[in-house]
C-alpha cells in the first residue's frame, strides 16, 4: 500500500485562498487539505463546509484546519494571505505592507521543517515570490509565483471569444509582471498552428484596435471586476488548482508562473511571468520564447519596474 500521500497547506482562506480549496477538492487533485489562517474559527469553518461536500467530490481527501506545524509533511505550501488589493489601488502599492507579513509567514513555516515547494499567490505576486525565496532559503525552482497564468487565461478566452474558437485552441502568453506592464507576444500567438495574422485576414470586419483593445480589456481585467465586486478570485483560484496539478502529478506542463531569470532573457535576479516547465521538482526550467524588438523592449520594462519597485523593500 502507498504509506506517502500528497499533502497542500493553504496559508490564508479569504476569497482566493476559500475558491482555491473548493475548486481544489471538486477536481480531486489532493489527498490532504489543511487550512491555516489567524483567523482560526473561518478556518475551521471552511474545513467543516468541504468536507460536508466529500460525498460529492471525485474522489476521498482529508480536510482540516490546523497551524505551522502542519506545514512539516506538507509537499506543497500555497500561500494566499496578505492585504488585499483595493479600487484605486495597483498590485504594487501592497509590496510594503505584504512583505511584512510575508517575513512572518515564511519563518514559521521554515521554523517547523517544511521542504516542500512554495506556491504564491498574493499580490504582488512577483515581489512577493521574490521574498518568499529570499525568506525561505530554498532553491529558487522550488519558490513559484502564479506570474501571468491568469493574464494568460484571460488573453486567451478573450481570443477564443474574439475568432468564435475554443479557448483550449488559442496559444498565446502574457508576460511580465503580473500588473500594468505586463505584454502580449503577439508574435508567437497562434490559433491551431495558425498565426494571429493569418486570423484577422479571413476576419471580414476585423480592425487592429479590435486586437488593442483586447489585450487592455486583459490588462486591466482585475480592475475591472474589483469595482464590480470588490475582489477577484474565482479564476486565479482555478489557475492555482491547475499548477498544483501540475506539480503534484509530475505533468511537464509549460505555464506562465513567475520564475527566477538568471540570464534568461537577457536578465538576472527578478521573479517575472515567463513560461516555464513545471513539474514534481518544481520550475524544471524557464522556457525562452522568441521575442520580436518591440517585445523585448517591454518586457525590459517591466523587469526594470519590478527591480525598482522591490529594491527598497527586499535589496
Amino acid at each position: 500500500m502507498k504509506n506517502k500521500v500528497n499533502r497542500v497547506a493553504l496559508i490564508g482562506t479569504g476569497f482566493v485562498g476559500s475558491s482555491y480549496a473548493f475548486a481544489l477538492l471538486n477536481q480531486g487533485v489532493t489527498e490532504e487539505l489543511v487550512l491555516i489562517d489567524l483567523n482560526k474559527e473561518k478556518s475551521e469553518g471552511d474545513a467543516m463546509d468541504l468536507n460536508h461536500g466529500i460525498p460529492f467530490a471525485p474522489s476521498p481527501t482529508k480536510i482540516w484546519f490546523g497551524d505551522y506545524s502542519d506545514c512539516r509533511d506538507a509537499d506543497l505550501v500555497v500561500i494566499c494571505a496578505g492585504a488585499n488589493q483595493k479600487p484605486g489601488e495597483t498590485r504594487l502599492d501592497l509590496v510594503e505592507k505584504n512583505t511584512k507579513i510575508f517575513k512572518s509567514i515564511v519563518d514559521q513555516i521554515m521554523a517547523n521543517g517544511f521542504d516542500g515547494i512554495f506556491l504564491v499567490a498574493t499580490n504582488p505576486v512577483d515581489i512577493l515570490t521574490y521574498a518568499v525565496w529570499k525568506f525561505s532559503g530554498l532553491p529558487k525552482e522550488r519558490v513559484i509565483g502564479s506570474g501571468t497564468i491568469l493574464d494568460t487565461a484571460r488573453f486567451r478566452y478573450l481570443l477564443g471569444d474574439y475568432f468564435n474558437v475554443d479557448t483550449r485552441n488559442v496559444h498565446a502568453y502574457i508576460i511580465g509582471e503580473h500588473g500594468d506592464t505586463e505584454l502580449p507576444v503577439w508574435s508567437q500567438a497562434d490559433i491551431a498552428g495558425k498565426p494571429i495574422s493569418g486570423w484577422t485576414k479571413n476576419k471580414e470586419d476585423f480592425k487592429q484596435k479590435d486586437l488593442d483593445d483586447l489585450f487592455l480589456n486583459v490588462r486591466d481585467a482585475a480592475y475591472h471586476i474589483i469595482n464590480r465586486k470588490g475582489a477577484t478570485y474565482y479564476g486565479i483560484a482555478m489557475g492555482l488548482v491547475r499548477l498544483t496539478k501540475a506539480i503534484l502529478q509530475n505533468e511537464n506542463s509549460v505555464l506562465t508562473v513567475s520564475a527566477y531569470l538568471d540570464g534568461e532573457y537577457g536578465h538576472k535576479d527578478v521573479y517575472i511571468g515567463v513560461p516555464a516547465v513545471v513539474n514534481r521538482s518544481g520550475i524544471r526550467e524557464v522556457v525562452e520564447i522568441q521575442l520580436n524588438e518591440d517585445e523585448t523592449q517591454k518586457f525590459a520594462h517591466s523587469v526594470k519596474i519590478l527591480k525598482e519597485t522591490m529594491s527598497p523593500v527586499l535589496k
